[in-house]
């Protein structure tokens, strides 16, 4: 796990998006999008519900296929590719539900987020082979160091169900960066959080940005998570961008405020 290298301006972007459109049926949830973040940025996504947030961290992550547009990950274009395939070139995610794998125990749920890149295949597992063992055994000690680098491994052996929320979160996180993304897309990590849980959040978050060589990109309606985690932000309202900056910038631009409090409270 090395430490987040400082920004570079002759670095290629880790992600970048250009004139990203999707439409379902006759309504646009994406419009022209455009984005590119560098490598060790921490920038934000927010918007109105319905403003088209998730549609682009799934057109990201592979889940939809874009209308039109183009999505690269360190240059490659990910046109056509099925999540596993935008995993392996460095993209993790969680997600405003949380998704883990309530029958299997913590330390299994670090684990098998490494599926991908296993090294070896259907033979060396049934033979058992030595490079079948020699792959087990240090995916077993990267899962259980990532459980004591996030202070989970007294719960190894639980199962994420009968955790706290908020510990669940954290679980999913650790569960992302177990496959070592070069970009981490958090969908409204803080959802269902109490004000206890959304600052240990918020310092989780930090810890990440400065120990991991990963590029964080983040959705989130508690504007105080993002106006304190972010240093650009991009505003989007109907599926098209009205605003993009640093925080303070954002905060009072004219149609941020419009479109999440009406034009009657400007």
């Amino acid at each position: 796990m090395m430490a987040q290298t400082q920004l570079q301006t002759d670095q290629a972007p880790v992600l970048e998006i250009r004139n990203l459109i999707q439409t379902f049926g006759g309504l646009t949830a994406v419009n022209e999008f455009n984005v590119k973040l560098m490598p060790g940025e921490l920038s934000g996504l927010i918007g109105p519900n319905g403003a088209g947030k998730t549609t682009i961290f799934n057109l990201v992550s592979g889940f939809y296929q874009p209308s039109e547009g183009q999505i690269l990950i360190d240059g490659v274009p990910t046109a056509g590719l099925k999540p596993h395939r935008v995993t392996a070139l460095g993209v993790a995610r969680t997600f405003q539900n949380i998704r883990l794998w309530n029958d299997m125990t913590v330390l299994d749920n670090i684990r098998v987020a490494q599926h991908y890149q296993l090294g070896y295949g259907f033979f060396h597992a049934l033979a058992r082979s030595k490079r079948y063992q020699q792959r087990e055994a240090e995916i077993a000690r990267e899962a259980a160091e990532l459980l004591e680098v996030f202070d989970l491994q007294r719960f190894a052996a639980e199962l994420p169900k009968n955790l706290p929320y908020g510990t669940q979160r954290k679980l999913e996180i650790a569960r992302a960066l177990s496959s070592h993304p070069k970009l981490l897309l958090l969908d409204e990590p803080a959802a269902g959080l109490n004000s206890a849980d959304i600052q240990e959040l918020i310092r989780l978050i930090r810890w990440i940005h400065e120990k991991f060589d990963v590029t964080i990109w983040m959705i989130e309606h508690h504007m105080d998570v993002m106006m304190e985690l972010c240093t650009q932000i991009k505003v989007i309202d109907f599926g098209q961008t009205i605003a993009e900056g640093n925080p303070e910038t954002v905060r009072n631009h004219p149609a941020v405020i419009t479109a999440y409090l009406g034009d009657d409270n400007i």
